[in-house]
């Protein structure tokens, strides 16, 4: 039993180990308790795509933190609406979002939604027209559908709207109204009364009569010639007219009816509403009316004032002119007509929608509006099968490294070398442990960057069992006892240590804060290990050393041990002198 003057010497070892084993079993036990046992993959190891959408503005003081984060979290609601799990949206740099979808059923929509990043406005209809057909239409956001006839409006005053985003077949007969009203089952209904309305405008089907179709409403002088010019089945047009400069001024718009494959073009006027003002769009189903599935949206004050104020001018005009279209990135995702002025701050949006199609247009709704205007700068796709090889390609790297540190460890130090081991094997826990849980916790993703940073941690771990090693090899070489040597090399290889990692630890954090995108994660890992070493090098590697002093294989320099006096080329004790005592002794005996 060891002696309270040895215990003032070595500490009490037995408690650092026991809090360091308390520590490790217990976030192991969380780590299977909450069911997250692995860590949780990036775009590069797992699979998906990466979009970089990149902001403009005519004024760059527009372009700001506080703008970009309000995109990320609007953008971030948008994947996440449309069905996508573990998205991530961040920021990069001063004027660039990362958007990462990982593979799944949406990942193809959800892409082309997330570029749809262009503020969303409310305009009135001046005219429309169709301008051609187009057999593979690639429109550059939501389609919307043809014109269609206006609908009933309920006695609170309501409105429908044609086809949503994801489906741009006419759905003719789709009316805007009122606030729903909650029967007994819970279940939302439209409005139950409401007047008769004008039939639907008949639209061209045969191609050979699309050029010769009459334009419905009043074109302004100002927009006569950039409508008669327009023609949206060609791309180039429609991106040339898909920002206005002035949201005040009327504008040209297109929108594609994929049934009859025909692009329609609109003279909308100034924006009556900012989509900004819509504070909340979801799809619900009718059961009491048999309208299915629509779309119901509210305004705040703003918007319910600008809204109501707008719709009653509408239901005073002729059709088209008693349409409402609602605009995003330039082109038109849906324009009801209304018959009556819409007040309260509520209304739906009713006809024939797929439930698809509801959700679809709600997303757009809810989270269309941003306050910069993005394009898509770069898309990257990676292939599951290229991500399952990159992490192969880097868990056997890993591995390799930790063969290698195992087998000099085994080779060069011996019975020490097992310490070493165990050390590896106690930080790859607590680092695996960790990462799993800020999966889990904060979104923390693994890439092949981080991979690199847990790699390189082997060696950082390594070098703080070799600087303690070789403190104490040498004071066996002057001629020291194992136990005061364990002693008298700690307080040296603990400056070393501290020193090479907080200087490891600053790089990481420098890295991190400078950094954008994967190298983040890189620096993170980095960071991260660090702080573990010096976790594992005092609350079990020094503790351990100094419990296996107190044995017969150790304190007696046996050949095995990696501590035997004659193969370190120990000196005797010259005779008549007296080896100077640890400062922990000078101070006892003194």
């Amino acid at each position: 039993m060891a002696t309270p003057k040895s215990r003032s010497r070595d500490g009490y070892p037995g408690r650092a180990l026991a809090l360091i084993l308390v520590v490790t079993v217990g976030l192991v036990a969380l780590m299977f308790g909450t069911g997250y046992t692995k860590p949780r993959l990036g775009i590069d190891l797992a699979g998906g795509t990466s979009v970089t959408l990149t902001a403009k503005s005519d004024d760059p003081s527009a372009i700001n933190k506080a703008n970009l984060d309000t995109a990320v979290g609007i953008i971030q609601k948008r994947v996440n609406g449309m069905g996508v799990s573990e998205a991530e949206v961040q920021t990069q740099g001063n004027s660039n979002i990362i958007v990462n979808i990982p593979d799944g059923g949406n990942t193809q929509e959800s892409i082309d939604k997330v570029g749809d990043t262009a503020k969303l406005y409310f305009r009135p209809v001046l005219a429309t027209a169709p301008t051609g057909m187009s057999a593979q239409p690639q429109p550059s956001s939501a389609p919307s559908t043809a014109p269609s006839g206006s609908a009933s409006p309920a006695a609170s005053g309501s409105a429908s709207a044609p086809a949503s985003p994801s489906s741009s077949a006419t759905k003719a007969g789709r009316a805007l109204s009122g606030a729903l009203q909650a029967d007994p089952s819970g279940s939302a209904s439209a409005p139950a009364t409401g007047s008769a309305a004008p039939s639907a405008p008949t639209t061209p089907t045969n191609p050979a009569d699309v050029s010769a179709a009459l334009t419905q409403g009043t074109v302004p002088a100002e927009l006569q010639q950039q409508f008669t010019a327009l023609d949206c089945s060609v791309k180039e047009q429609r991106q040339n007219y898909q920002k206005a400069s002035d949201p005040s001024a009327p504008t040209v718009a297109c929108s594609y009816d994929a049934e009859q494959s025909i692009w329609y073009k609109f003279a909308l006027g100034g924006v009556a509403v900012n989509g900004q003002d819509v504070t909340k769009a979801q799809a619900v189903y009718d059961t009491q009316s048999a309208k299915g599935w629509m779309v119901d949206l509210s305004f705040n004050d703003a918007g319910s004032n600008a809204f109501a104020s707008t719709t009653g001018k509408l239901a005073a005009q002729p059709a088209p002119a008693n349409q409402f279209a609602i605009v995003l990135d330039g082109q038109v995702v849906s324009h009801p007509y209304v018959t009556e002025s819409i007040t309260g701050g509520s209304a739906v949006i009713s006809g024939t929608f797929t439930q698809a199609d509801a959700k679809s247009l709600g997303n757009v709704l809810s989270y269309g509006a941003l306050p910069l205007d993005f394009v898509k700068s770069d898309v990257t796709t990676v292939s599951p099968q290229l991500g399952s090889e990159q992490l192969e390609a880097g868990l056997i790297a890993g591995l390799i490294g930790m063969v290698l540190v195992v087998i000099y460890s085994l080779v060069y130090y011996r019975g020490l070398g097992l310490i070493s081991i165990a050390g590896l094997a106690v930080s790859a826990i607590l680092t695996w442990s960790i990462m799993s849980l800020l999966g889990a916790g904060v979104g923390f993703a693994l890439n092949l960057p981080a991979v690199c940073g847990a790699i390189v941690a082997i060696g950082i771990t390594a070098d703080s069992f070799i600087v303690y090693f070789e403190r104490i090899r040498d004071e066996v070489r002057e001629g020291a006892q194992l136990r005061p040597a364990v002693q008298r090399a700690w307080p040296r290889a603990r400056r070393t240590i501290l020193v090479s990692d907080f200087v490891s630890f600053l790089c990481a954090a420098v890295l991190y804060l400078v950094s954008v995108g994967k190298v983040q994660g890189f620096a993170f890992t980095l960071g991260l290990t660090t702080l573990l070493d010096v976790v594992v090098i005092f609350l079990f590697t020094k503790p351990l050393i100094t419990l296996l002093a107190r044995t017969k294989f150790f304190s007696s320099g046996h050949p095995w041990s990696g501590l035997d006096p004659k193969r370190l080329g120990a000196r005797p004790p010259i005779r008549g002198s007296r080896r100077r005592p640890a400062p922990s002794q000078q101070t006892q005996e003194v």
